[in-house]
């Protein structure tokens, strides 16, 4: 039996993509989807924010008033309220998508998921790029809708593969380049390493500590 081929699919800005999708005006705009709170007025926080609003260091969990200081030169910006049953509708579209071409399909979230195609590719890696790129180019073409794709033989690797080159990316860490894959990165590109793990792995006294990789 080969080595498992393993996919994370993560669909870029999702929510603040949804609005795109809905009206194309927004694609160049600073576009952030707000969470806004009973409190009224701009209290709540930024769901997400699409690549132009992040060039202005907004993003997820900023508070909706702190977002605006940042952007209120740009006078296009959009800040739009969250509509999660128009974003699930597109997300179970997508889903379906996935889940056709999928050994096991383990869905994350709404913009995410995991996909093994191990026997589906016949354990080759080759098979493996082009499926992705397949898969890819269906959801643009029927949802007009980015992903990008980890692809490597675990979830942990295909999951930090899939951020490596966002937006529209596609990643591949073959099993042999592992280690290579990791060594420049960063312990916090790790998912649920926080900055106290961090500060224990490059400063800790403790040996069992010291950053490593696996």
């Amino acid at each position: 039996m080969g080595t498992r081929i393993v996919f994370h699919i993560d669909f870029d800005y999702f929510y603040a993509q949804c609005e795109e999708i809905r009206n194309p005006n927004l694609k160049f705009k600073p576009v952030c989807v707000c969470v806004f709170s009973d409190r009224g007025g701009d209290s709540g926080a930024i769901a997400t924010a699409n690549y132009t609003a992040r060039k202005f260091g907004v993003k997820s969990g900023l508070p909706i008033s702190f977002a605006k200081n940042k952007l209120k030169d740009e006078k296009d910006a959009v800040f739009l309220p969250v509509d999660f049953d128009y974003y699930l509708a597109i997300s179970e579209k997508a889903m379906e998508i996935m889940n056709n071409n999928a050994d096991i399909f383990e869905y994350v979230g709404k913009d995410e998921a995991y996909l093994d195609v191990s026997n589906k590719t016949n354990h080759d890696w080759n098979e493996a790029e082009k499926l992705a790129k397949k898969i890819k180019n269906e959801i643009k073409e029927k949802l007009n809708l980015t992903c990008s794709i980890g692809v490597s033989p675990n979830k942990l690797i295909s999951k930090i593969a899939s951020d490596f080159q966002k937006p529209d990316g596609l990643t591949v860490v073959l099993p042999n380049r592992v280690n290579e894959f990791l060594d420049p990165l960063k312990i916090r590109e790790i998912p649920g390493i926080g900055k106290k793990t961090d500060e224990l792995f490059f400063h800790g006294d403790n040996v069992l500590l010291k950053r490593k990789r696996v």
